[in-house]
């Protein structure tokens, strides 16, 4: 369950019920889809990341997390689409909860070869989607060519440097309030 501030626009399961689009096609997909999030991204990957993330946040007080996700869950496929499950996720994993409002979803998907960023309310007033859909289109060029630790990396690099644009404060401020590694589902 999911805590709600009157400043945070959190999916809720109200929310859930009206963004619905049902698709059997997507549910199909991705029933079908063999868990590949592991496949794709081996230890020495994972921790590559981590040290991505780790850096990318220094020097400012944005947090970054990365979610991996083979494909969406048969339950959630049916009435879910990418963009809906990054923003559940987002929610889900505290990545709103963060003290300046400042968090960061960097969210994959490897069934639909789809990218999403979900930026909490700090930073949707500061920065244009425009930024943000460049970064996505950027690692949806490399996934295209086999290049997941390299495209998710630079896509951390990039958010990094928006991040650090925007924010002046210092981390020590605040600490890590994230964890840097990837999170990997399905």
């Amino acid at each position: 369950m999911v805590t709600k501030t009157e400043t945070t626009a959190i999916i809720t399961q109200a929310k859930t019920e009206q963004m619905r689009q049902p698709s059997v096609k997507r549910w199909l997909k991705h029933f079908f889809f063999m868990p590949a999030a592991k496949r794709y991204f081996s230890k020495q990957d994972q921790y590559e990341i981590a040290q991505a993330v780790q850096q990318a946040e220094q020097g400012h007080v944005g947090e970054i997390q990365v979610v991996i996700e083979g494909h969406i869950p048969a339950t959630h496929a049916y009435q879910q689409n990418t963009h809906m499950r990054a923003r559940q996720l987002f929610a889900e994993l505290g990545v709103w909860d963060t003290q300046l409002n400042s968090g960061v979803l960097l969210y994959l998907n490897l069934c639909e070869r789809k990218v999403e960023i979900v930026i909490d309310r700090g930073l949707q007033q500061a920065t244009q989607q425009q930024v943000w859909d460049e970064i996505c289109q950027k690692i949806v060029a490399d996934l295209a060519q086999q290049k997941f630790r390299i495209a998710v990396i630079d896509g951390v690099t990039e958010i990094g440097k928006v991040l650090n644009h925007f924010y002046s404060h210092s981390k020590d401020e605040l600490g890590n309030e994230l964890p840097d590694g990837p999170i990997l589902l399905r």
